[in-house]
């Protein structure tokens, strides 16, 4: 046979940057080393050009959730870490991956003209014929613990409602649900419904009750598997040999009542709550991959040779000159090579003036470049910019706290074997000395025993409090994250707050229209200070900038009619120039009256009294003689000092931390009587600022609105974010002012104290019912009234402790705040 026949077709060629099988003739295709390769997009071509040797390797890293070496955590446990993902030892939760969450992304085509065509591919517009153009979109990653209790809670919910059903209504005078089954059909009909939920939906609580119990750290889940697994043991063995019971445990009509319902209702209820818990923590990453999604997917590069390409950002090197457009992002950190602009840094210093950038600046990734174009030198990029550390530092620092929750877990570690002990003795007790059948009896007493300490009033103590406090919050302005924020806000002493949006409004406003430098001879002393405004609103209405509108919105508010400006000019870093009604207007620095040849006089020395007054100030000038000042301001909230002082009369130590300048701050500080002001730090360096509070024993709670705030309310004990802040600060907070008034966290703590106190309540009433519950059950009072306590009076006890948690915790929504 010859060798010719084996012949057979070469494989498809694979797309090096994403794996797929693309055609041979495709149009996407690039030359590298005397190679070919071809692609299934252009923005695989685009990766590919940007990075060759990245996609060429010929031993790449494994691809995985988490890159190799990463440390997970136990979100209940911050304490437990290891390499690579697994269970927590100590309470048998999914760890998670420590630091930022991983972003996932995909690409999708669309039209310039058309952007509701979408396709996955790429081609043509079917609108119009146009050339759909790549975009990256951010992927929301669902957290398979959190899908796997969300299916297993709906199977629950769908086997416990009627199992719930039946149980209750054959609770009705003349047992309607056993009169329609025929007799003993109740049980097994109760039996199939529950055993599903029992062993497949509380599987996942089992297996933490038996690590706890492995590794002698037993927590809530030890009692939860302990509470299902005796009550649906129990319920089994009164179904299938209902003989093992004696008479005085039985019915009307000889029949052993079951709790099948009770070890389903506690299934569903916990999987509830440990959805609600995971969703918390879900929109928690989801703050960090926002945060995260705010670089640009691509940089302009320029090469060598003077030409230029958008590369991805993962592209991006040390040392690479950047091209930064009007109206882009600052792709990473670096310092500016050429050109000059303003760029908007309110997300890093929380000012909301742009700042003026020229050769030798620097520049922060993720910032925006408002006016003029700029040639950068990358110099930090991945996770060494300062974005990527704010991540790095919100990440850290939302695992460091311990859930309310180890309250109860502190004290189930001694509750637990205590419980167990007593029914081993009550056991033992009745099997030696207990009346005939001696073994059913001890049986009996030793399930009463550990029915009447099922958790359900120790599960619900806490949460049930927590749920009632967080809707009593929400009534009055007050959004909890979660229960760690309420317990820790009522021990708040030192009160850390921002500047700009927290204290004030947050937006600039005209505060200042003085005339200057005129006297009544002067040709131009017909000028007012409503005159002086209108030319300056004329002239500013053609500008972009905070303050230009600040100007012109004080004209409006004033009803000054604004008339047209002509030949505007912008004079970078110093101000503009027109006129208007044919008149000669310049409005600017010193810097800029200066070229203009304007004599500033005495104005300057007022100009810098309004600055310590917090003000912005711009010199106003007419046909080339000073005219005027004209001062904008961010203004104090109307409730600020009023909520300060009632802080302080509460204990709390106010301390100002800011991103603007000295002079603005302490003029803020001291209209409020601020003493303490730390003024012109950046994001990381608060977080520090908080830690060093922490560490000389503060307990502190850090207010803020921005996106620079974001990691010193994550490293705070409480991080209280204004609702009317960035959607990244009030995801990283504790606690959200819906109101975005100071006086509102007053309240807040009040209710706090009130919520911790009804907590501890709750939980003694628990225990001090166990405390009472267990002697009885175990056969405390036989000896001396001949009663024994039946497991049916038990879990009626038990029920009824429940109601009585819920009844004190209900009490919260009428507490006087």
């Amino acid at each position: 046979m010859s060798a010719h026949c084996c012949h057979t077709d070469p494989p498809a060629p694979r797309d090096p940057v994403c794996g797929m099988t693309v055609a041979p003739d495709g149009p996407h295709h690039a030359a590298h080393a005397g190679t070919t390769y071809r692609f299934c997009c252009a923005g695989c071509r685009q990766k590919f050009l940007a990075d060759p040797d990245r996609y060429l390797d010929p031993d790449p890293p494994p691809r995985s959730e988490a890159p190799p070496g990463t440390v997970f955590t136990c979100p209940m446990h911050p304490e437990v870490e290891q390499i690579g993902p697994g269970d927590c030892p100590d309470c048998g939760m999914a760890l998670e991956p420590k630091g930022p969450p991983a972003i996932e992304t995909r690409t999708e085509y669309t039209c310039p003209m058309h952007p509701d065509v979408v396709r996955d591919q790429p081609g043509d517009c079917p609108e119009c014929g146009m050339a759909l153009e790549p975009r990256t979109v951010q992927l929301d990653p669902q957290n398979p613990e959190l899908r796997d209790m969300t299916r297993r809670f709906w199977w629950a919910l769908a086997f416990t409602a009627p199992l719930f059903a039946i149980a209750m209504l054959d609770m009705l005078p003349g047992r309607p649900i056993s009169a329609l089954l025929p007799q003993g059909a109740r049980p097994w009909i109760e039996l199939a419904l529950a055993t599903p939920v029992c062993l497949w939906a509380a599987a996942p609580f089992f297996a933490r009750a038996a690590r706890s119990i492995a590794t002698l750290r037993l927590n809530m889940f030890t009692l939860i598997g302990i509470g299902v697994g005796v009550a649906y043991l129990y319920s089994l063995v009164a179904t299938i040999a209902p003989g093992l019971f004696p008479p005085a445990f039985r019915a009307h009509g000889g029949e052993v009542a079951v709790y099948f319902e009770a070890a389903a209702v506690i299934v569903t209820l916990v999987l509830l709550g440990q959805i609600l818990e995971l969703r918390a923590r879900d929109r928690t990453g989801a703050a960090l991959r926002a945060l995260l999604g705010l670089t640009p997917d691509t940089a302009r590069r320029i090469a060598d040779d003077g030409t230029e390409a958008d590369v991805p950002l993962d592209a991006v090197r040390p040392g690479d000159r950047l091209r930064v457009r009007p109206g882009d992002k600052i792709p990473v950190d670096g310092v500016v090579l050429d050109g000059q602009s303003n760029v908007d840094e309110s997300m890093i210093t929380g000012e909301p003036i742009p700042v003026h950038k020229t050769p030798g600046d620097p520049l922060v990734g993720a910032t925006i470049n408002t006016t003029g174009a700029l040639t950068m030198r990358a110099e930090r990029v991945g996770t060494d910019t300062l974005l990527s550390r704010i991540v790095a530092l919100v990440a850290d620092a939302q695992r460091s706290r311990a859930p309310i929750q180890r309250l109860a877990d502190r004290v189930a570690a001694w509750f637990v074997p205590l419980v167990i002990a007593a029914a081993v003795i009550a056991f033992v007790a009745w099997a030696i000395w207990g009346p005939e059948p001696t073994l059913a009896h001890a049986l009996v007493a030793a399930i009463a025993v550990l029915i009447i300490a099922c958790p359900c009033a120790l599960g619900l103590a806490t949460p049930m409090s927590i749920m009632v406090a967080t809707g009593r919050g929400a009534s009055i302005g007050v959004l909890f994250r979660g229960a760690e924020a309420i317990e820790r806000l009522r021990d708040v002493d030192t009160l850390v707050v921002d500047k700009t949006g927290t204290l004030t409004e947050g937006r600039p406003t005209l505060t200042t229209v003085e005339l200057h430098g005129i006297d009544a001879t002067d040709a131009i002393d017909a000028i007012d200070e409503d005159t002086l405004l209108t030319l300056a609103a004329a002239l500013e209405r053609a500008s972009e900038h905070p303050i230009a509108d600040a100007i012109v919105r004080g004209a409006a508010d004033r009803a000054l009619p604004i008339p047209s400006a002509t030949d505007f000019e912008s004079h970078t870093g110093r101000g503009i120039t027109g006129r208007v009604d044919g008149r000669a207007i310049a409005l600017g620095n010193a810097a800029l009256m200066r070229h203009l040849d304007i004599d500033l006089d005495s104005a300057p020395a007022r100009a810098d009294a309004l600055r310590r007054d917090g003000q912005t100030v711009l010199f106003a000038a007419v046909d080339g003689r000073l005219a005027g000042l004209i001062g904008v301001a961010d203004p104090i909230k109307e409730t600020t000092p009023a909520a300060l002082d009632a802080l302080r009369a509460e204990g709390l130590r106010v301390v100002m931390l800011t991103g603007d300048e000295e002079t603005t701050a302490r003029a803020v500080a001291a209209r409020l009587h601020i003493d303490e002001v730390i003024a012109g730090v950046l994001p990381d360096q608060k977080a520090a600022h908080i830690e060093r509070l922490q560490r000389a024993g503060h307990v502190v709670a850090m207010a803020g609105d921005g996106i620079n705030d974001a990691p010193a309310l994550a490293r705070a004990d409480v991080g209280v974010a204004m609702g009317t802040g960035s959607d990244i600060a009030i995801e990283s907070a504790d606690v959200t002012l819906v109101r975005g008034d100071l006086g509102s966290l007053l309240h807040a703590r009040r209710l706090s104290a009130a919520t911790l106190r009804n907590i501890k309540q709750n939980l003694a009433f628990a225990f001090g019912y166990n405390a009472l519950g267990v002697p009885v059950a175990a056969g405390a009072l036989y000896p001396l009234l001949g009663l024994m306590l039946s497991p049916m009076i038990a879990a009626a006890a038990m029920s009824l402790s429940s109601v009585s948690v819920i009844a004190n915790a209900l009490r919260l929504r009428r507490v006087d705040l």
